[in-house]
């Protein structure tokens, strides 16, 4: 089995979740810079559309940079050609590993029968296993996963993916029906470790994990290899640090970095995405002091990097004229 990166790693292992129009370039390199985590993974791109005339769209969300690595690019699709040819693209491009998306719900991903539909098919997902490790190379390549389609077939469906020899499963603990309505069973996780105990493949546990002490408790609890954060990032780059607490930095330290954030946005990916995807951190960076309700209002009518800060740094006078 080739576990590649991740056996260079020190276990337990904390690692950011692949989420869409969050974890785009711009935050990764915030969070490289403030809080690196052990490993990263870019937001999930389309085969389908990275096989097809019109790639050039979608190669932005696989940029990167040396300080994010260990990096590993994530993808959906329910094609094994297609999973092979990106999974030699990653390996063009340098990245770190690959992982195969078995757990968006998104109704759209879903109807390509991607994303968690590849649960209610395993033969075509151990399939895709195969194309993408065989397209890898060298690359080793990890799935993140839900414990079922409409209920939980843990037993069923996490051997079906153990018999291909993944370097590492990562389990969001619901099913596809669930979402995240509910919140997150982590005997499931216990239950994923024990079925894949001698395999040599990895498990971590991913859903409604708060911070790093959380983090700790449910790795005590379930014996899984490391954790992966999904929204416990938002606004919080510091979250993987070992020696800085958001909480315990000034406030205009922290809006600070929102405006770097917003900069970075604007240098890296302001000709290919829309200003308002930035909109959302805007919520998560801005709340929890006196005053922030206002300041996001202003903020949500920002259109640009120059606005934000001119707004923030208007915001900073003030208080610290008070």
């Amino acid at each position: 089995m080739n576990r590649g990166f991740w056996d260079k790693l020190e276990k337990p292992f904390f690692v950011l979740a692949p989420m869409a129009d969050v974890t785009d370039a711009a935050f990764r390199r915030v969070i490289a810079k403030y809080g690196k985590p052990d490993a990263m993974y870019t937001q999930f791109v389309s085969c389908d559309g990275l096989c097809s005339a019109g790639r050039e769209a979608l190669m932005i969300d696989l940029s990167f940079d040396k300080s994010e690595r260990p990096i590993v690019a994530q993808f959906f699709g329910a094609k094994p050609n297609n999973f092979y040819e990106c999974a030699k693209l990653a390996r063009e491009l340098g990245f770190d590993g690959v992982d195969i998306n078995m757990g968006c719900p998104d109704k759209d991903v879903v109807k390509q029968r991607a994303g968690a539909a590849l649960i209610r098919d395993p033969k075509l997902a151990r399939e895709i296993i195969v194309a993408t490790k065989e397209g890898a190379g060298d690359l080793p390549v990890s799935i993140k996963t839900r414990s079922g389609d409409v209920r939980d077939t843990l037993e069923t469906w996490l051997p079906e993916l153990l018999v291909e020899k993944p370097a590492a499963i990562i389990l969001h603990a619901r099913t596809r029906k669930e979402m995240s309505k509910v919140p997150a069973r982590w005997q499931l996780v216990k239950q994923a470790v024990e079925i894949a105990n001698g395999s040599g493949t990895l498990i971590l546990g991913n859903g409604d994990v708060l911070d790093m002490d959380d983090a700790r408790r449910k790795i005590e609890e379930t014996g899984c290899d490391g954790i992966m954060f999904g929204r416990a990032i938002f606004g919080n780059p510091w979250l993987f640090s070992k020696t800085v607490h958001r909480d315990d930095l000034p406030l205009s330290e922290r809006l600070n970095v929102l405006i770097e954030h917003t900069k970075l946005f604007k240098k890296l990916l302001g000709g290919h995405k829309n200003f308002a995807i930035m909109k959302k951190h805007f919520k998560a960076y801005v709340s929890g002091f006196d005053g922030a309700k206002e300041l996001r209002m202003e903020l949500m009518e920002a259109d640009t990097a120059d606005g934000v800060e001119k707004i923030i740094n208007k915001y900073i006078k003030n208080a610290d004229a008070l």
